[in-house]
């Protein structure tokens, strides 16, 4: 009898990308029952803080919360290298400009709003749907908004002007990229599905960037309104060189995104990651 392994990720044009032909049934190993479920990000990351799901993608700030259950899966990061989450604003702004205003944030357990916290603007935070906040801030609800998945790319079409991209001001700070979100399976499952679930994993992201028309297709079905040229385009940022494997640099850029917000008291404990080999 083969394993059962639930696997969830988020309804986003980069996760289906990824996750095609695995959720398609292109890719199979005989010894896995693999089956998907797609879940909104927020949803995920709070159901691995309860450890309720064996295997999910995750954002990184979210993983500090519950390092000590999952392992990082060695494929399917999603890193902004010099680009990311965007600040943007119905008029332009200054970041020193923030202090006491309200600034509409895509969940607390983002990533996204873990980079935003280390900027230490002195706002006041409100969360809302990732989907929403262009409307809160053209609707006046917010002075500014922190914008995630395809809003990085029509911002400007929208109206919006430009504060801060968080990936470019991390790259320049570090020199690495910005981490945001990856996948992670439970310890303590059985050694054969942590052996053999991330070699499907990573012929399945391979697949895809392979034959990227047929699963760029697919992935339009999540893409939220974006035409194909656009659809490509945010693939393109989120399913890279980092995604087929984090390599060094990419563990390191984890690591010191973690530790800093540790260091900064934005989590509760220093993390010590654990990278499924």
């Amino acid at each position: 009898m083969p394993f059962k392994l639930k696997v969830y990720h988020s309804p986003d044009s980069d996760d289906a990308f990824m996750f095609y032909g695995i959720s398609e049934g292109l890719l199979k190993d005989p010894s896995l029952e693999v089956s998907c479920e797609l879940m909104d990000i927020q949803c995920l990351n709070e159901k691995a803080l309860r450890g309720e799901i064996d295997c999910t993608a995750i954002s990184f700030h979210a993983y500090a919360h519950c390092f000590r259950n999952y392992h990082i899966l060695p494929q399917g990061a999603s890193f902004g290298d010099g680009y990311g989450p965007r600040l943007i604003a119905r008029t332009p702004l200054r970041l020193e400009e923030l202090r006491g205003r309200k600034v509409a944030l895509p969940g607390a357990l983002t990533s996204a709003t873990l980079a935003f916290r280390m900027l230490g603007t002195g706002c006041e935070e409100i969360m809302v749907p990732f989907d929403r906040i262009m409307d809160e801030v053209r609707e006046g609800g917010a002075d500014a908004g922190l914008i995630i998945h395809e809003g990085q790319l029509t911002y400007a079409a929208d109206g919006f002007q430009l504060v801060m991209d968080l990936g470019e001001w991390w790259k320049k700070r570090t020199g690495l990229p910005l981490p945001l979100g990856g996948n992670v399976i439970r310890k303590g499952l059985d050694d054969h599905i942590l052996k053999n679930f991330p070699p499907l994993f990573e012929r399945s992201i391979r697949y895809s960037m392979e034959n990227r028309e047929e699963a760029l297709a697919y992935a339009m079905r999540f893409g939220r309104g974006l035409d194909g040229t656009d659809a490509g385009r945010f693939v393109d940022m989120y399913v890279n060189r980092w995604t087929r494997g984090y390599g060094e640099n990419g563990k390191l850029a984890v690591r010191r995104f973690l530790d800093e917000a540790f260091e900064m008291g934005l989590i509760p404990e220093k993390v010590e990651a654990s990278f499924l080999e």
